[in-house]
């Protein structure tokens, strides 16, 4: 009778959440990987979660160091907050004694018997560990000690046969410090993870992976940014808005502002994206303010993303402006973060939007509306990526299919006339509300209206919006006059429907 096939084991976790969700679970266990990057992009720091992640599940785990001394991997720990009790940490690493002048001489070439001790040590090590998981860090030490690419190769065959038969799962590391020969112990590895390190002109630094490969896994590809803080790596998988369906309820999100929703026709529809688009000071900020407001006043939670301005200045006018943020805030149904346009990545702040949505940023329930404040903030954040608005359309498409109202606004260059805008954004939104000055009376007025409603009917006219210390105020469609998108309308009837004018908005 032939027995059944052996199931493969479960993937073995790697203690990066972010990580897990890309190689889909983890890495596939008793196998050899090769985790690459040049010093500095944290493949220390992803080595030890990953066997720290072992030893909470009572693996035994070793740490083979060719290159850093015990106490250098102490150091890293300590300052993410980590105790290697438990770890085994097996050093590798020449002693005082090699650097007398009797030991620099000898009539052998020191590749052939280094190499063969390095490993032999290293053999004894796992012998008497009998480890789950082991990282070897690193391979430039092998490579320079083997001299020729043949025999590198060669032993590095011969490792991974060995830690076959032993039910290992091993990573081992390399700086990149080889020639581009080197690439061909890729073909070797079962998986083959590339950490990168990019240096922008201004701002922090970007860290981003990718899987070059993982044999049997239908893993996360493409590049995926992390940075390393406190606790370790933080990664963020690229979002990917075709496997995050979920069915919601059909209804619109009403502003709580008669005359506006009256514009709409009922509000904002659940599971779309509206940009509010027009010349600085003309409301935008404040209406959207009290779409956040609206819904946390009926007990949900919207989540408010501030680039241009910061949290003291936004309480500060909600206040002015009998806006209610400030009771909301109290209350945990409005969360208003602000973002340094200088030390962000484009992945980071999807990965933010996303742990809101899914209520896991710690902060409280999922959130049914979202405001980017604004688009141009989020566009000077990240000057050097070339696919920005690519991956805005991927995040707009992934809040929409969860129910949540997403709620933009761009700033236009100009006051009156023709605007300019820095991307054009039309296109990916569902809904647009424009804004304008116009000048009446010999004063400077502002006008709204919706151009655009995807999912529904909406009214054509253009009301005048004025902004005051007793709140916002939508007047009556503009009727007698003409030209108001143009900023000097003129006149054609016998009345006139202003509203007193006062205040200021943004």
């Amino acid at each position: 009778m032939n027995s059944p096939p052996e199931l493969d084991p479960a993937p073995l976790p790697t203690g990066i959440s972010g990580m897990d969700d890309i190689l889909r679970g983890g890495f596939p266990a008793d196998c050899v990987y090769m985790v690459s990057g040049t010093p500095g992009t944290g493949k220390t720091t992803l080595a030890l979660q990953f066997l720290l992640e072992g030893v909470r599940s009572g693996e035994s785990c070793l740490y083979v160091t060719l290159s850093e001394t015990r106490r250098e991997i102490e150091k890293v720990a300590v300052s993410h907050g980590w105790d290697l009790t438990g770890l085994n940490i097996c050093e590798l690493i020449p002693t005082e004694g090699n650097l007398s002048a009797d030991a620099q001489l000898t009539v052998f070439n020191p590749s052939e018997f280094e190499l063969g001790e390095t490993t032999q040590a290293m053999i004894a090590e796992v012998d008497r560990c009998a480890p789950q998981r082991v990282v070897l860090d690193s391979l430039s030490e092998l490579r320079l000690v083997a001299q020729n690419p043949l025999r590198y190769r060669r032993q590095i065959l011969a490792l991974k046969q060995y830690f076959a038969g032993r039910d290992c799962t091993v990573l081992m590391l390399d700086d990149c410090t080889g020639s581009d020969a080197d690439n061909q112990l890729e073909s070797i590895a079962h998986g083959v993870v590339s950490l990168e390190h990019l240096a922008n002109q201004y701002g922090a630094e970007r860290r981003r992976l990718r899987v070059v490969k993982l044999r049997g896994v239908a893993f996360r590809g493409g590049f995926h940014d992390f940075t390393i803080k406190k606790g370790g790596l933080d990664v963020f998988p690229r979002l990917v808005a075709s496997e995050h369906r979920h069915d919601f309820e059909d209804r619109d999100l009403p502003s709580g502002i008669e005359e506006l929703d009256a514009l709409l026709c009922g509000g904002l529809p659940a599971g779309t994206s509206t940009l509010m688009i027009g010349p600085a000071g003309t409301g935008k900020s404040t209406i959207s303010t009290r779409f956040a407001v609206a819904a946390a006043n009926r007990g949900e939670r919207a989540v408010m993303f501030v680039f241009d301005e910061n949290i003291g200045t936004f309480r500060s006018r909600s206040r002015k402006l009998r806006l209610g943020a400030e009771d909301a805030i109290t209350n945990g149904l409005l969360t208003v973060q602000q973002i340094d346009p200088a030390e962000l990545s484009s992945g980071e702040f999807s990965n933010t939007v996303r742990r809101a949505v899914e209520g896991t940023d710690g902060l409280g329930q999922p959130a049914k509306v979202i405001v980017v404040d604004s688009l141009n903030g989020y566009l000077n954040a990240m000057p050097e990526e070339k696919f920005l608005t690519a991956q805005l359309h991927e995040l707009l498409a992934y809040l929409g299919q969860n129910g949540v109202v997403t709620i933009m606004t761009v700033t236009q260059a100009g006051m009156v006339g023709v605007m300019q805008s820095p991307v054009d954004t039309t296109y990916l939104a569902d809904n647009v509300i424009l804004y304008r000055f116009f000048e009446a009376r010999g004063q400077v007025r502002r006008a709204i209206s919706v151009v655009k409603k995807r999912s529904g009917k909406h009214e054509l006219t253009i009301r005048e919006l004025n902004i005051t210390e007793e709140g916002v105020q939508i007047g009556p469609a503009l009727s007698d006059f003409q030209g108001i998108l143009t900023g000097v309308p003129t006149f054609h009837g016998k009345s006139s429907d202003l509203l007193q004018q006062g205040g200021n908005g943004n």
